[in-house]
Parts: C-alpha cells; structure tokens; sequence
C-alpha cells in the first residue's frame, strides 16, 4: 500500500466513524487530547498521524488500528 493510499483511507475511516457516531471533529480532539486543526489535517490528508494518535482514535471508537488503516469493504 502506497503512501497516498494509506493516508486516504485513514482520512475517510476516521470521517465515516466520527459520522456514524455523531461526534464533531473538536470533540474527537477532545477525546484524545489533540487540537481540532491536528485532527482536521488528518482527516484532509495533510498530515501523516502518529501511531499512538491512531490508537487513542481507534479506543474511542471500539476499533482496531487495522480497522483505521485498511480501506472498508
């Protein structure tokens, strides 16, 4: 999986499960202790998130990482 790949797919899970789960990308950072700018760079591809970033994200959710990075059939 290339680079560009890894981080669309990244961007478009967090979106679909912030979506899902009614919760606004400032409550997110809230959540897990990030800026809401942090969290919108992710989601428009900007910036490449930390793994632990990635983690604290997939605990709010109840997924797993993997669930972040692979894209959604």
């Amino acid at each position: 999986m290339d680079q560009g790949t890894l981080l669309k797919n990244i961007a478009d899970n967090i979106r679909l499960l912030r979506t899902k789960y009614r919760i606004s990308q400032e409550q997110l950072a809230e959540k897990i202790q990030m800026s809401n700018q942090q969290i919108s760079s992710i989601e428009n591809e900007l910036s490449e998130p930390k793994i632990s970033t990635l983690v604290k994200i997939s605990e709010v959710f109840g997924v797993t990482v993997n669930d972040l990075i692979y894209e959604q059939k």
